[in-house]
């Protein structure tokens, strides 16, 4: 852990306001082209407002802060380790995928036909591929709809509001699940009905958040067991309608998104119920509105809201209505640089499709003869393959409501291989689905009082939330164990106290060593090969004396990876961005 990227995990004032995971929501301007810009390295991180917090270094004159390192000896040894260490990490995975490699044949009818090089493409995984083969259909639906919009605005140019735009937001996003969801999309009505049916009757009373967790966590496990309630399982005579399934039937895969706003909705209409010129995202969160705007309507555009429907970004409902009350203005700027960076994270994921078949090596367990540093890159890449599989639509779906003018949290701050803290990952992965735990979970359990409890059942959620497997819930209890080391490590070594010392940096990057393979392991076991895949890949790395070998080796590259990490966070201090990730 770097010593000026830890930041205190209790608040002298209020202890609940400083949470340890991704549980914090900072202000930020009103809209994202009105703060400063990162400048030079900084700018490869995506551009978050609310992370510019002015000239951080100089608000503690009695802190010592040493200048850029860059051009130091000590990193260009680093330069030089990583001049080999990435070239190799990337010719691993290449050399693996190649139609003359032994395993080659086992995982081959698992390619499909490419449009790089000639080459086949490895697009066996069916989240991503649901994605990426829909593409052309996501974005003439996008089109269409923004279309609808501005000349809709263009007709009421002279409201100050968008308000008035709401009902057209309901018809079309009506439009929009019956044309996914066909007949079931009286379900997921049926459903949005009930739960605000429990907001409206229990308003103020504690009976409220009961009912609506008991409710939508019923109805989340309930869908998945009984896979969507088929009219013909209900009652045999309905069958026929099961037939209209719509261009997406499975709705109820997607409602665990869905699920988020309408718990967001009913707590922020129960803590209106409570309480006896521009606003900040934490403001647009936090202050609830008129009894008036929780209204059936507003309540149906939140929910179904077509640019985050099926994926989000995460909301709040309170925020989602203030941004129409008080439209923001992105830069025209802003939007299309963030369509670059969108059309990059795509053309790389096709690029290591192409040319890198790490899922179905995985799927195949392929692996059979492969040497410690072979297996260990079929992890690691696996991992970057789901990054980016989640990556991509998140900033699909966040580009098509900034188009539409709403602006909701970005997720996936950083790369995934820029990370070294289990806090920090998880501040920069899910941000949004983060600061929706903090607003309506974490916080309500008493925050940073008892951290590692409250850990534990955010984490339990999290898992169960994804997915009904005990996969996901080892790798939920996992990631609570891991975080404990940092948590240790942090009190015996504060970095107020010994961050001066020059050791301290480097004591600190081998605990981010340490960190980073605690992550890696836990996410290859929720969400690459499970638990018996991770005791295989354990076996050839620490159970033969070539592995021992390639994890000495793999232990000294990360050692220089955390350096750089801490740095590049250092740069963004000298430029007044804290990220807290």
């Amino acid at each position: 852990m770097d010593h000026d990227s830890v930041l205190p995990l209790h608040s002298p004032s209020n202890s609940l306001e400083y949470p340890p995971i991704s549980l914090m929501t900072p202000d930020r301007p009103a809209s994202p082209v009105e703060a400063p810009k990162a400048r030079g390295i900084a700018q490869l991180t995506v551009h978050i407002p609310s992370a510019f917090k002015g000239n951080v270094l100089s608000t503690n004159a009695n802190e010592q802060h040493p200048p850029p390192r860059w051009n130091s000896s000590e990193f260009w040894l680093y330069y030089l380790v990583a001049f080999f260490a990435i070239p190799t990490m990337i010719w691993i995975p290449v050399s693996l995928s190649q139609s003359s490699h032994r395993n080659y044949p086992f995982y081959a009818s698992r390619l499909s036909s490419g449009w790089l090089f000639g080459r086949f493409i490895d697009n066996s995984d069916v989240q991503y591929r649901s994605f990426r083969d829909n593409v052309p259909l996501l974005v003439n639906a996008a089109l269409g709809y923004l279309l609808i919009k501005y000349i809709a605005k263009r007709l009421t140019r002279a409201s100050p509001s968008s308000l008035h735009l709401i009902p057209l937001e309901v018809a079309l996003s009506l439009g929009m699940i019956l044309a996914l969801h066909g007949s079931s999309a009286v379900k997921l009505l049926a459903i949005l009905t009930v739960n605000f049916v429990l907001a409206r009757k229990f308003r103020g009373s504690r009976l409220g958040p009961t009912f609506t967790w008991i409710f939508n966590g019923a109805v989340l496990f309930s869908v998945e067991i009984f896979h969507g309630y088929r009219f013909g399982s209900i009652l045999p005579g309905l069958a026929a309608l099961d037939s209209f399934s719509g261009v997406y039937p499975r709705w109820h895969i997607i409602f665990n998104i869905t699920m988020l706003r309408l718990i967001s909705f009913n707590m922020d209409h129960y803590w209106f119920c409570r309480q006896s010129d521009v606003l900040s995202e934490k403001q647009r969160v936090s202050v609830s509105h008129r009894e008036e705007d929780y209204s059936v309507v507003n309540y149906l555009a939140y929910v179904l809201y077509p640019p985050l429907y099926i994926a989000g970004p995460i909301i709040t409902f309170n925020d989602f209505m203030w941004q129409h009350k008080r439209p923001l203005k992105i830069g025209t700027r802003f939007k299309i640089m963030y369509l670059i960076r969108f059309i990059f994270c795509f053309l790389t994921m096709e690029f290591i499709l192409h040319f890198m078949y790490m899922v179905a090596i995985k799927d195949r367990k392929a692996w059979v003869g492969d040497s410690p540093a072979e297996i260990a890159m079929i992890g690691f890449w696996n991992l970057i393959i789901v990054w980016l599989k989640l990556l991509i639509p998140w900033r699909f779906f966040r580009l098509w409501a900034l188009l539409d003018g709403i602006d909701p949290p970005e997720n996936m701050v950083r790369c995934m291989a820029n990370n070294y803290s289990a806090f920090g990952f998880w501040r920069s992965w899910h941000r949004s689905y983060n600061l929706w735990i903090i607003r309506y979970i974490y916080i309500p359990l008493g925050g940073a009082k008892n951290v590692l409890m409250n850990t534990l059942l955010v984490f339990s959620f999290v898992a169960l939330w994804h997915d009904l497997t005990f996969r996901l819930l080892a790798w939920g209890w996992l990631i609570s164990l891991f975080v404990v080391p940092e948590l240790i490590a942090t009190y015996i070594l504060p970095p107020k106290k010994y961050g001066q010392y020059w050791w301290f940096r480097h004591v600190c990057a081998v605990g981010g060593v340490l960190n980073i393979l605690m992550m890696m392991a836990a996410n290859l076991v929720g969400f690459v090969v499970g638990t018996d895949g991770v005791k295989f890949f354990f076996s050839q790395l620490f159970g033969t004396w070539e592995g021992i070998r390639f994890m000495v080796l793999c232990s000294f590259c990360l050692f220089v990876g955390v350096q750089f990490m801490f740095e590049y966070r250092k740069e963004e201090l000298r430029q007044g961005i804290v990220r807290r990730c």
